[in-house]
Parts: structure tokens; sequence; C-alpha cells
């Protein structure tokens, strides 16, 4: 995972993921504008491991994060000894892109056996929320989920797409350990990682009221 090279920098190669746009707009009868990206809504999946009694997370290279490491000056062709790649590897929930007419909960599905190895019934999902991943730039919206499964339900060791070239890592960890991972000063996971696994410990691990704040 962490061997990466030949990196650099270019102008924004459109895919069908993100299409970059200027809105424009009035306000107050004020002429306005504003940068965005018009990217696809996604879906994104807390998984617990009930045999195990661990939550199952991945890892994967984020070239956004190791972008932000690099100075501008040094973009163009970019010394990974000097800024290593294993400093852009999150962890994160299992998620993907609703890139196909089909539900959310359809997708979150085809993610947890793509990413995770789990192949799970439909109704073992439940719906948490529908979140808006406000910033300056894009608004697309993510639909989060929870689900527990059991060693009984992994059919593969998961690892993501291999059409569409996913390298991504499957980590089984106890809460606790998550728990002490979350309390870094700096945690290089999204933000809708803090919020899961918050909402994990109110709502569903039982022995939540005996780990200290």
């Amino acid at each position: 995972m962490e061997d990466i090279s030949n990196v650099h920098v270019t102008d924004y190669i459109p895919t069908i993921y993100t299409t970059p746009a200027t809105l424009h707009y009035k306000q107050n009868n004020q002429a306005k504008k504003a940068n965005i990206f018009l990217e696809r809504n996604g879906v994104v999946i807390l998984l617990y491991n009930k045999t195990k009694d661990m939550l199952v997370l991945v890892k994967q290279f984020r070239p956004s994060v190791f972008h932000q490491l690099v100075p501008e000056a040094e973009r163009t062709s970019v010394d990974t000894n000097k800024y290593p790649p294993k400093q852009a590897i999150t962890l994160e929930f299992c998620a993907g892109l609703e890139d196909k007419d089909a539900p959310s909960e359809v997708v979150a599905q085809e993610e947890i056996l793509e990413e995770c190895g789990y192949q799970v019934p439909l109704e073992d999902l439940e719906q948490i929320c529908r979140f808006c991943n406000l910033s300056e730039t894009t608004g697309a919206r993510s639909t989060f989920f929870y689900c527990e499964v059991t060693e009984a339900q992994r059919v593969s060791q998961g690892g993501g797409s291999v059409a569409e070239h996913e390298i991504v890592e499957v980590i089984e960890m106890k809460v606790e350990d998550v728990l002490n991972y979350s309390r870094q000063s700096y945690v290089c996971s999204p933000m809708n990682f803090m919020f899961l696994f918050n909402w994990f410990l109110y709502h569903k691990y039982p022995q939540t009221r005996q780990i200290a704040p």
C-alpha cells in the first residue's frame, strides 16, 4: 500500500465522479458566484463484528491528504522520501459512492462485500441518518448505516474492487483501541469517523458506560 512513486500534480482532469462548475446567483439582490464540485452522493457503514467484539475498518492511501502535506512549490515532482506516503494512509469506516441507479442500502450492501468481505442481507442494515458533506466546494450527501456482522458472514478477504484498482486493507480493532486512536491530537480519518464512532458508543456498544470519557 505504501509503494507510492512518480508523484506529481497536474491541472484538474475531469472524471465521472466530480465535475467542476461555477454557480451564479443573486442574494439580497447582490450578484454572487461560487466555484463548486458536483460530486456523487455516498454511503458510509459502521461495521461491528459480534463474533470478535471488534469494529471493522479500512485503511487506504488518500491522494487528497497527501497533496495537503506537500508545499505548493514542491508538487511538480514530489520527493516521497521527504514526504512519506504512509502519512496519507487514513483509517476509515467502509464507504463508497452511489455510482449506480440503486437505493443507498443496496450500494452499502455491495460496498460491505467489496471492501470488507462480508455478505449481509439488506434487512441487517440500519440507517442512522443522511448527512450533508458541507464545505465551500461540495454539498454532496452521505447516508450512514450501522451493521452487525459475524464470522459466518465473511465470504472473502475484501480489499476493494479489482476492476477499479482499489487497494484497501481491512483492519479489525477493539473498541478501546479505536477510542485511544480517536484521542490523539491528530487523527488521520474523515470527520464522519468521529461522528459514527461516538454514535456507536452512545447507542450500541454495551460496555459504553464502563469506558472513561
